[in-house]
């Protein structure tokens, strides 16, 4: 089993990033040890047209960047309750259809994690959430030339991965679903691409 660091990202808005963020969460919550950090990045960032006003100085897409700041925080103030309250969010929009930009919404999801909606969204007030989703994200970018997510990078090496599987409890299938795509991402190079051209039903 690889113990190599890496970093995988997430916007809760992606539901490919729910599977792969499913399988890591069931995996490290069963003892795998991986060595991961978890990075925000935004869709809605990815897709404003060259010249166009960036999110995070956009006032009327403040509430599209809530979600991923209440997950900065509560990764790292709250990093014990980070993993569930993590798949939590996720939950929340592909599992339950809820709106990610709801502030009740969201603090629904905090106080059922165990997490003081108050403190979370003071800290989102102080404006260094903000700061740092921009920062990991433009990071991101300009060093891996990251588009989209779930992106995994280890050694330099980084890999936009469609995940088509989801976990539920089996943790032996997280955990090798993990390794797979850090043996590929670190040892096979030469494999740059590898799509199916249809879907299993």
């Amino acid at each position: 089993m690889t113990t190599t660091p890496f970093t995988i990202n997430w916007d809760y808005r992606c539901p490919f990033a729910r599977n792969a963020h499913e399988h890591l969460v069931v995996a490290l919550e069963a003892g795998a040890p991986f060595e991961v950090s978890f990075v925000p990045f935004s869709l809605n960032q990815a897709h404003v047209e060259e010249g166009g006003t960036p999110v995070w100085e956009d006032p009327e897409r403040e509430a599209d960047l809530l979600a991923g700041q209440v997950g900065i925080v509560v990764r790292d103030r709250f990093p014990e309750r980070f993993l569930r309250t993590h798949l939590a969010l996720f939950a929340l929009r592909h599992d339950h259809g809820g709106d990610l930009r709801d502030l009740a919404a969201l603090a629904s999801v905090l106080e059922r994690e165990g997490v003081d909606p108050g403190l979370v969204f003071g800290e989102i007030k102080s404006g260094w959430p903000l700061d740092e989703y921009r920062k990991s994200h433009e990071a991101a970018v300009a060093d891996n030339a990251v588009f989209g997510v779930p992106t995994f990078v280890a050694d330099g090496q980084a890999a936009f991965v469609r995940i088509m599987t989801r976990p539920a409890k089996d943790a032996g299938l997280a955990t090798a679903t993990i390794e797979r795509v850090l043996d590929l991402l670190q040892h096979h190079l030469e494999l740059n691409e590898f799509k199916h051209t249809s879907i299993p039903n």
